[in-house]
């Protein structure tokens, strides 16, 4: 609505204006009305168009220009006044061709800066430098700070632009949740950029004829002949029928997990009561829960247990053991 106003007031501004200030006729208020309309349509036609787009448009035309003023400097300096009285009488239709080319040339040429991009970073892959898309997910959970800081990643972290406008959506959510997490990302995001040991870089490269965050990430992984990082499972299944390659950070905390067996000793605290008489609950370092026969009354206490037995399910992995007194300090 506020656009319109506008128009209007342009349309009806421009004959107002040659008629109180250049000539008070019918003809001056038709071509205000004329040159109103003008400016109207020129707005709204360029309005359509990207702004990067106008831009290079713009330097391109200038450096068609430059480059006529310096063939109009070669043919001067040749000496011949007779070509250059012939050079000089079409000297405007000359300018319009080199600014016309040049800004032909610059918009046409505009999206291969792109590709440049795409193709400095394979020439850094022939170089050995490993690189990784990094996905949302994995972004957000953060883990992936910690990994770096103990240097078993190696290469460039890519992150696309594309990713990075999915964290500022997440960030302005009106989801306290998601704002959170967008937060969470953002701030996680800085950190690895902070942190010196491997090299992070937003890509100015977007997939548009894939609308779904996740296809445009394994299609980039798989352009630029990178890597996947990324907590998603989903995501993890789609770059495996893609064909390529993706790091789960989940997997890798799996992976991590100690290797206990049957018959082993740990130390353990005990956190609180079991759901079976005279049970105990403590937990290992990642998180796994141990069930401790007789440990109900060490409460509170540091105990040694000896593992009975492992119980894996979906959910996770479950451990048995049996108290075998308080583990003197």
């Amino acid at each position: 609505m506020g656009i319109w106003l506008l128009r209007a007031l342009v349309v009806l501004g421009c004959p107002a204006i040659v008629y109180f200030q250049i000539v008070k006729t019918g003809k001056g208020v038709i071509l205000g009305l004329v040159v109103g309309a003008g400016i109207v349509a020129f707005e709204m036609l360029v309005a359509q168009v990207n702004l990067l787009t106008m831009i290079s448009g713009v330097l391109g035309a200038s450096l068609g220009i430059i480059i006529a003023k310096l063939v109009d400097y070669t043919v001067f300096q040749m000496g011949n006044e007779a070509l250059y009285s012939v050079w000089d009488k079409y000297a405007v239709l000359r300018y319009f061709a080199f600014g016309a080319l040049g800004m032909i040339l610059a918009i046409r040429k505009f999206p291969e800066f792109d590709d440049l991009d795409k193709d400095i970073l394979k020439m850094r892959k022939r170089r050995g430098a490993d690189m990784k898309v990094v996905d949302t997910s994995a972004i957000i959970d953060g883990r992936i700070i910690d990994i770096c800081e103990t240097k078993f990643l190696s290469g460039a972290l890519i992150v696309p632009r594309f990713i990075l406008h999915e964290l500022h959506q997440l960030a302005d959510s009106q989801d306290p949740l998601k704002r959170a997490r967008g937060r969470r990302g953002l701030d996680i995001l800085a950190r690895l950029q902070e942190n010196g040991e491997i090299p992070v870089k937003i890509l100015d490269k977007d997939i548009s004829d894939i609308p779904e965050v996740d296809g445009k990430v394994v299609r980039l992984a798989k352009d630029m002949d990178a890597k996947v990082i990324t907590t998603d499972f989903n995501l993890n299944k789609i770059a495996a029928l893609e064909g390529v390659a993706c790091l789960n950070v989940n997997d890798l905390a799996t992976a991590l997990k100690p290797v206990i067996l049957p018959g082993e000793a740990m130390a353990l605290f005990v956190m609180k009561e079991g759901k079976e008489r005279e049970q105990g609950i403590g937990y290992l370092d990642d998180g796994t829960m141990v069930v401790i026969e007789d440990g109900r009354r060490h409460i509170g206490k540091r105990i040694e247990v000896g593992v009975t037995s492992i119980l894996q399910t979906s959910a996770g992995r479950m451990i048995f053991g049996k108290s075998r007194g308080e583990k003197p300090a």
